[in-house]
């Protein structure tokens, strides 16, 4: 004898079970964590920045939660918040590293050059730096430890290329006579 089987009830239950598959954020986040994970480690390429990536997409996932009427859809939606939450990142990023054919080979040091010295020397010249005034330390900080062009240091400042030209040239005259990079100079 067969048992007769009711199509429209079954399909009718299906969506409703997966629907309720995950009553409460946590319990979607113990049971897929591992399988995002794995998601977002391909994106980032490094564990550390994955798990970064993941929380986040998980707190705007938590943020969401009562309006994700399907949680059939869960997956999809976490995985286009790691998706568009890394392209965010990587539009942002500041780019300090470029690839080469070679690595470079560190400059030689001169023959008899003190490490402790050399130390000395920028400790003095970084405390004569911070004497300058505010203004004028901010244009030889950007020219000469961030390596902008006047035109640029300029740019960031909001002032003219003659101003920052001027106060340079003074900044780099009192650098001149302090006393204490005179003491380490000689």
């Amino acid at each position: 004898m067969t048992t007769p089987v009711c199509t429209s009830a079954s399909n009718a239950a299906a969506p409703a079970t997966q629907t309720l598959a995950y009553p409460s954020f946590a319990s979607y986040m113990r049971a897929r964590q591992p399988v995002l994970l794995r998601t977002a480690r391909s994106l980032t390429g490094n564990s550390s920045d994955a798990e970064d990536l993941l929380q986040t997409a998980l707190t705007k996932t938590f943020v969401a939660w009562e309006r994700i009427q399907d949680h059939r859809a869960l997956d999809g939606y976490v995985r286009r918040a790691l998706v568009n939450t890394r392209t965010s990142q990587w539009r942002k990023r500041k780019v300090d590293e470029f690839a080469c054919d070679e690595v470079p080979e560190p400059e030689p040091r001169p023959a008899g050059a003190d490490p402790a010295e050399q130390q000395a020397l920028r400790d003095a010249m970084w405390r004569a730096v911070m004497r300058l005034p505010a203004r004028q330390r901010a244009m030889v900080v950007l020219r000469y430890y961030e390596d902008l062009s006047e035109v640029q240091t300029a740019e960031v400042l909001g002032v003219s290329v003659g101003t920052v030209k001027s106060a340079v040239s003074r900044a780099l005259g009192k650098l001149r006579d302090d006393p204490e990079l005179g003491v380490v100079r000689s």
